[in-house]
């Protein structure tokens, strides 16, 4: 079960959208503009936010914009246009998951799941201390990487990741060297009920770069191998 704020001007899409959830045991806080949608999310912080795209007063990928300013809550984006702009946008601003209306409510739900499970995976306990027993804490040169408190260090300063950035990160620093398909990255990332292209996976990889040389300008560790895929270089 989780917390979920929905944020979207079609009252008859906002009410069949939480009715489904809320059968599925989650708790749904929904707005119907993105001025307000957006105060709701920072007053009241959920597990997962899902937004639309085109609504009055703030669009949702300003919504979307304004909120990674502070926060890394995972983001579903909903859309009617079927322009593939808005998907590359959307996924550069910091969305985890994107759905094009109309979409089925099961499909919906198994996005939902995907997403909270990425973000929350079971049996994460691991302790603060990276040479603890047992600790899964991962340190490739000056990353530090810890799943269980989405914690992401740069040579000791923080770097705030969103769940696919982090899972896709983890993917390519587990071993160094070693050159990762955007396949391999999607399957890492993503769940099996969910399509993304080889611009999806780009889009993330030149968003997580910007996070890292934001406290390191000579941050370099993620290669690209153009026309093969991506690898992590341990310094």
């Amino acid at each position: 079960m989780a917390a979920i704020t929905l944020i979207d001007d079609d009252e008859n899409i906002v009410a069949s959208i939480a009715m489904t959830l809320q059968a599925h045991g989650h708790t749904v806080n929904h707005f119907h503009d993105g001025v307000s949608g957006l105060e709701g999310v920072e007053a009241n912080p959920p597990d997962l936010v899902i937004l639309d795209v085109k609504m009055p007063r703030m669009d949702g990928m300003e919504v979307l914009r304004r909120l990674r300013q502070h926060s890394e809550i995972p983001v579903i984006m909903l859309t009617s246009k079927d322009e593939e702009i808005d998907e590359v946008l959307g996924f550069n601003l910091g969305a985890d998951d994107y759905m094009h209306k109309p979409f089925s409510q099961r499909l919906l739900v198994e996005r939902v799941k995907a997403v909270l499970r990425r973000a929350r995976p079971e049996g994460e306990t691991a302790p603060a201390d990276p040479n603890a027993p047992g600790s899964k804490v991962m340190k490739r040169g000056k990353l530090t990487l810890d799943p269980a408190r989405h914690d992401s260090l740069w040579d000791g300063k923080p770097v705030r990741l969103t769940v696919t950035e982090f899972l896709l990160l983890q993917a390519l620093a587990q071993r160094p060297g070693f050159v990762k398909s955007r396949d391999n990255l999607m399957d890492a990332a993503y769940d099996d009920q969910v399509y993304v292209d080889d611009r999806t996976i780009d889009s993330h990889i030149k968003r997580m770069r910007k996070k890292f040389r934001q406290v390191d300008p000579e941050f370099d560790s993620i290669e690209t191998l153009y026309g093969v895929g991506y690898r992590y270089r341990e310094a």
